[in-house]
Formats: C-alpha cells, sequence, structure tokens
C-alpha cells in the first residue's frame, strides 16, 4: 500500500531550492558547461545515451549535469523525456560491417583482415593516477588519428567458412519494441538483446562474471569488438527512395564459444552478441557473454540452474530504472504501512509470552 504524501509543500520547495545549491557548487569554482561534460566526460555520456535508448550527446550531458553525475538519475531523466518525443518512423537495421572503425580487435586472430586497431583504450595503461591532469591547462600532445577506412570482414566469417561456427539464421519477422509493449516471457533473442543493451552496465557486467566463474559453463574468446561510426539510413516516404539521416558511434562484440554438441547441434562454436551506443565496450562484451548464456535452450544445452540462464531473472532485473524505483520507493512515508505492522507485532509479542509463561508454569 503507498501512503500519499500530504502537506509539507514548504519543506519540499527548499530541499529542491538546497539540491540547486549543491548542484550548482562552489560559485567560486567555473560552472561546468554542457560541452566539458559531452567532449570530457564521453564515457559517461555514452553510457546514458545506451542505458537511456536514446542518441543524444548533449541532453545525455544534460541529464548528467542535472543529476549532479548519478549515472542512472540522469538515465531515469533520460527515459523520461524520451517518452515525450514523436514517433516518425523506423530507420533501417544499420549495417555494422560497413562501420569507420576507430577501435577494431580480435583476440582469436593475430593477423586478423583489416588490422588490429587499438584506438582510444585504457588496456595499456598502468592505472596509476596522472597528476599532470590536476594541472591547470594541461593538454595532450596532438596527434594524427582518424577511423580506419579499410575494409574489415568479420573475424566469424572465417571460421564460418570451414562450417566451424553456428550460421545465424535470419529472419523477416519485425522484432517486438519493449519501449512499446510490455516485456513478455519466454522472450525471443531480438527481445533479449534489447533489454540487455539498456541493461544496467554493472549488473550485466556481473552476470557475464558469474558464466566465466563456473555458473553456466561459458568459456568465450572475443572474436571481435569494434568501435566506430556508423550510418543511419531511412525510407522517406514522400521521396521514395533511403537517405542517410544521421550518423551513430556504436560498440559492437561477437563471442566466440566453444561447444561441445547437443541431441540437436554438432561440435562447433557458438556466437555471443553485443551491441550498444558509443563507447561501451565492457558493457558489449557482458552483453555478449550473458547473450550466450540465455541460448541454452535454443541449443539443447542442460540448464545448469546458473542465475545467468534464468530469462526471467536476469531480464526483470537488468534494468536499473524499475530497480531503484522500487528500491527507493520504500524511503518515502508508510506510516499507516508501519502502524498495521506495529500493531501486528504487538500482538504476535503478546501471544507469545503469555505461551513462554504458561509453559513454564
Amino acid at each position: 500500500m503507498y501512503v500519499a504524501v500530504k502537506g509539507g509543500e514548504q519543506a519540499i520547495d527548499a530541499a529542491h531550492d538546497w539540491l540547486a545549491e549543491e548542484r550548482r557548487g562552489d560559485l567560486a569554482v567555473a560552472e561546468l558547461t554542457l560541452a566539458q561534460i559531452r567532449e570530457q566526460m564521453s564515457l559517461a555520456v555514452n553510457r546514458v545515451m545506451a542505458e537511456g535508448s536514446l542518441y543524444d550527446p548533449d541532453l545525455a550531458a544534460l541529464a548528467i549535469k542535472q543529476a549532479r553525475g548519478d549515472l542512472i538519475e540522469a538515465i531515469f531523466l533520460i527515459r523520461a523525456y524520451r517518452t515525450t518525443l514523436p514517433r516518425i518512423g523506423h530507420s533501417r537495421a544499420v549495417d555494422t560491417g560497413a562501420m569507420r572503425c576507430d577501435r577494431r580487435i580480435s583476440a582469436t586472430f593475430k593477423d586478423a583482415p583489416g588490422g588490429q586497431v587499438l584506438g582510444p583504450t585504457f588496456d595499456y595503461t598502468h592505472r596509476l593516477l596522472d597528476f599532470k591532469l590536476a594541472a591547470d591547462g594541461e593538454l595532450p600532445e596532438a596527434t594524427e588519428s582518424a577511423p580506419s577506412e579499410a575494409p574489415m570482414p568479420r573475424i566469424t566469417e572465417f571460421l564460418n567458412k570451414d562450417g566451424l561456427i553456428q550460421d545465424e539464421a535470419a529472419s523477416d519477422e519485425l522484432p517486438p519494441d519493449m519501449t512499446r509493449q510490455p516485456m513478455d516471457y519466454p522472450a525471443n533473442r531480438a527481445l533479449r538483446l534489447q533489454a540487455l543493451t539498456r541493461g544496467d552496465e554493472g549488473f550485466v557486467l556481473g552476470m557475464a562474471y558469474s558464466t566465466q566463474r563456473g555458473y553456466g559453463r561459458n568459456h568465450p574468446f572475443v572474436g571481435e569488438l569494434r568501435i566506430g561510426a556508423v550510418e543511419v539510413e531511412m525510407e522517406v516516404p514522400e521521396l521514395g527512395f533511403e537517405i542517410c539521416i544521421g550518423e551513430v558511434v556504436l560498440t559492437e562484440c561477437e563471442t566466440v564459444n566453444q561447444f561441445a554438441g547437443s541431441k540437436t547441434e554438432p561440435p562447433q562454436f557458438t556466437r555471443g552478441y553485443g551491441l550498444v551506443f558509443g563507447q561501451t565496450e565492457r558493457k558489449a562484451i557482458s552483453m555478449a557473454l550473458v547473450d550466450r548464456a540465455l541460448r541454452w535452450q535454443e541449443l539443447g544445452e542442460d540448464n545448469l540452474g546458473a542465475p545467468a540462464q534464468d530469462e526471467e531473472f536476469v531480464l526483470a532485473h537488468a534494468d536499473n530504472i524499475q530497480a531503484s524505483g522500487f528500491l527507493e520507493h520504500i524511503k518515502l512515508p508508510h506510516y499507516v504501512d508501519f502502524q498495521s505492522e506495529l500493531e501486528l507485532v504487538r500482538r504476535m509479542r503478546a501471544g507469545a509470552t503469555g505461551a513462554m509463561r504458561e509453559a513454564a508454569e
């Protein structure tokens, strides 16, 4: 039972004013601009866009500023704003094979066709604090960097030439849209991938880590990880043909997993897949691992009872907005609920005390 909050309007207004003061901080320190957040906190911006299901770096930067850096609150703001936007049409499925890659690596082949492109990555840093960044006006050295325009065929295509990796079945069926209709179980793979791509990064990471530790028998290799810009195309009815309406930066990951075979499938490699807005490679890899774990039924594998294999458990708890909303509502007034429980506990305690006295006599 939820109890409506009555009165206290002055206190609530004062709380809003205090929040605004805390958000601004010390007035002697220059205020953060949206451009600074967008350009210098890009990974936070990318996460807000991914889990907020709205690709707009400026709006994500605004949400981060308004939320005082609380990314889940920022994601909440973005999702709320998203519901006010009109749906004017649908774009074509993006062609990630034509991605202009800033980063493209494979853990399965050293000499991958198209080359290994390390790009901007923390992978080879020493994780030591760089105190030069604390110096005012510190600028990085200018470098010549540009997305790779060279063709980069998919690594899994080479495995598929020998029939060593499971074919992905193409489907003309329109995938469901979880932002417009409630989640239903069992969910098909397209719906599961939607839920994972906007799921909480920490939760999806935890599920992925659990599969690596043996809860799901999942030993993956990163077949390919690529980050870069892809064109978004849309057919305009008035024109009668497709046009490019913009570009988005995506992170795509395909994992390769050993599969010993089942009653329905021969021994081969199988795939896990992750696709996320922006440079969010930890999330994309985690998503691919969980995707693979959830495919146990279609591959004819045994369900080992691992959390990452439980579709409803994973998908129902991956959404940080639903989770935080249900969690944080308990700090709102529940006076009537508590009073009823207080009376119940008093009656139970009185009954238990009487029974103990009778037993003692």
